[in-house]
């Protein structure tokens, strides 16, 4: 069969606001649940039209393995597919079935995304209106639980010929589900449940309203620019597609954002730690791009950080006690000390966290530098009678130092706790996504998804990013909450 057009973006209509007459219920076996790595293995699907009823069915040769837990699931086995057609040799036609239609399945996203994978391997830009049962089941049945398609066979008594997990028949099952609710419930109450879930938005006419069948429903970041590439708003959440048409949603602000926006761009995630890296990412680009303007004192700020960004660098003296000094980061790796306390946007902002700390502890201005009083007279707080004397020889250095230690312990940062890079491994909860994090040093290196994309960054060598607060933050609670498998990797080679 020939393989369709390439870059094909116009293949299908865009989601309608009225309750479709053509639709197209769909169901895939695949080899696995993870999008990078897995392919379709059988397709099945009812085409619903005003010409009538018509089903189809193909097994799907995927070029790789089928892995036992699946040949058991589906009783589809590599011999069996082994002689079938290759999502190639099928494209053409099943876009012909699908083509002017509603995709209905169960758990859509799934599905949806699978499609758009296979399509994408052939340079087709596959796009389609959906409708998600479980989603819909939810909206017309709120009082039940349980949504699975298990469960609705058993809530509806749906009977249709065949074996459960096989393609065409669970698309049988869904057509008569649709057949079922028909039945059942009125029709206005179907049609309502149905706009509400595929109706097009509000959506900023300088906007391709195509955008909106791209939008993923799955975590992960976006952002809106504006028409100077200016980033206007960079978010994490755990469903792209929901956040972005609800920051259209009717208000005053919401009608500037629209106005404003020219580009959205959105990267998806497996879970909150991918989520939050991207949103990270996104704001580390906008403060990039104005990276290349000089600052006030000759230096050019380092892209993705600012140069601002310190610490208090705590050190010995000859008594006992301790000296703070303010450095920066882009003058220090923060992530090779083990002297550090407290990450701050600007000195301002450090000088005023450490005279807080020394009113809440009774400290000494003059050892901590916030007082220019001359060595041997008494500091401000002293005076204020809010410092033990260490400035004038009435508390010990060494028992300042210590109450010093005590009172900023919780704001010490901690130095990178391994040889080299680390990956932490990321899946969402259905399995359906894995993301490989590479970290290295309390820095973002990159995300990828498979082994083989991940060898190839560590071959490029260290990554030059900057350290950044944000990154370091997430990343320590991850490590310290210990809910993310974690590989250790070699260091980096010289």
């Amino acid at each position: 069969m020939q393989t369709p057009e390439a870059n094909d973006a116009e293949l299908l209509p865009p989601t309608s606001a009225e309750l479709p007459e053509a639709l197209v219920f769909l169901d895939l076996e695949t080899s696995g649940a993870n999008l990078a790595n897995d392919r379709i293995i059988e397709v099945g699907l009812v085409e619903v039209d005003p010409q009538g009823v018509r089903e189809w069915n193909v097994l799907v040769n995927p070029g790789i393995p089928v892995s036992p837990f699946i040949a058991q699931l589906t009783g589809i086995n590599d011999a069996m597919l082994s002689g079938a057609p290759t999502f190639a040799q099928i494209a053409a036609e099943l876009l012909e079935r699908l083509r002017g239609k509603v995709l209905i399945a169960h758990n859509a996203r799934f599905d949806y995304s699978f499609l758009k994978g296979e399509f994408a391997r052939l340079t087709i830009d596959f796009r389609m209106p959906t409708l998600c049962t479980v989603r819909l089941s939810r909206k017309l049945f709120p009082e039940h639980h349980r949504h699975n398609l298990d469960a609705l066979v058993t809530r509806h008594q749906l009977h249709v010929p065949g074996s459960r997990h096989r393609a065409l028949t669970d698309a049988r099952l869904l057509w008569e589900l649709w057949q079922c609710w028909q039945r059942e419930l009125s029709e206005s109450s179907i049609e309502n449940a149905v706009v509400a879930l595929i109706g097009l938005p509000a959506w900023p006419a300088q906007l391709d309203p195509q955008i909106i069948d791209d939008l993923p429903e799955a975590a992960g970041a976006f952002a809106f620019y504006a028409d100077d590439d200016r980033l206007l708003v960079a978010k994490r959440c755990s469903n792209i597609r929901r956040q972005v048409l609800a920051q259209f949603a009717a208000g005053k602000r919401a009608a500037q954002l629209s106005e404003a926006t020219r580009r959205i761009d959105w990267r998806e995630a497996a879970g909150e730690l991918g989520a939050r890296l991207h949103e990270i990412e996104f704001e580390r680009l906008a403060t990039a791009s104005t990276s290349s303007l000089a600052v006030g004192d000759g230096r050019r700020l380092t892209p993705g950080v600012s140069r601002d960004l310190c610490s208090w660098q705590v050190q010995p003296v000859a008594d006992g006690d301790f000296r703070v000094q303010l450095v920066h980061a882009e003058d220090l790796d923060f992530a090779l000390r083990d002297d550090l306390f407290g990450l701050y946007a600007d000195g301002r902002e450090a000088v005023r966290a450490l005279r807080q700390i020394a009113d809440a502890h009774h400290l000494c201005h003059q050892r901590l530098g916030l007082d220019d009083s001359a060595a041997g007279q008494a500091c401000a707080a002293y005076r204020q009678k809010n410092c033990r004397g260490t400035c004038i020889g009435r508390e010990a250095g060494a028992l300042h130092g210590a109450r010093l230690l005590t009172a900023i312990a919780r704001w010490k940062l901690k130095p990178w706790p391994f040889a080299g890079p680390i990956v932490l491994l990321e899946r969402d909860a259905f399995g359906w996504r894995e993301d490989i994090h590479l970290i290295d040093r309390w820095r973002h290196v990159c995300t990828v998804h498979n082994e083989e994309a991940l060898q190839a960054r560590l071959l490029a060598g260290p990554s030059e990013q900057p350290f950044a607060s944000d990154v370091y933050r997430i990343v320590s609670r991850t490590l310290a909450n210990g809910k993310i498998a974690l590989r250790r990797l070699p260091a980096w080679s010289t």
